[in-house]
């Protein structure tokens, strides 16, 4: 089953919504990439419109982070996920998007990457060890 990511339904002042046309199979869209914390990497690769390929990460162990003071950037290991602004559930099911904020070897970090759509979770060190 897809995802309909169309807008067909356009409104005229007060007039009866109908859609304008029939669904087209470019509007379909997919489930989200929940990326989970894990004991290992896993990514899938899925083909997107144009013939592109897009590279999922599903399963995350490393963060590629980057100190913002010395401009050094390290692949260290993922602790836990502290919290996510977008969601508080996602921190409670180990779920990792933008913006969330992790625990790794070298201290707290802040996610810059999307890694349900790069495939790699880059961060932001907040606060060192």
């Amino acid at each position: 089953m897809g995802i309909y990511q169309g807008n067909d339904m356009k409104k005229i002042s007060g007039g009866r919504k109908r859609p304008a046309r029939g669904k087209r199979k470019y509007e379909m869209g997919r489930f989200p990439t929940f990326t989970t914390l894990s004991d290992r990497e896993k990514r899938v690769k899925q083909r997107v419109r144009g013939g592109n390929t897009k590279i999922r990460l599903k399963e995350a162990l490393y963060a590629n982070v980057t100190d913002p003071e010395t401009g050094e950037s390290k692949k260290v290991r993922i602790l836990s996920i502290e919290s996510t602004p977008s969601n508080r559930e996602f921190a409670r099911r180990g779920i990792i998007t933008k913006g969330s904020i992790i625990e790794t070897e070298v201290g707290r970090a802040k996610v810059t990457s999307r890694p349900g759509q790069d495939g790699v979770i880059n961060a932001v060190l907040v606060e060192k060890k």
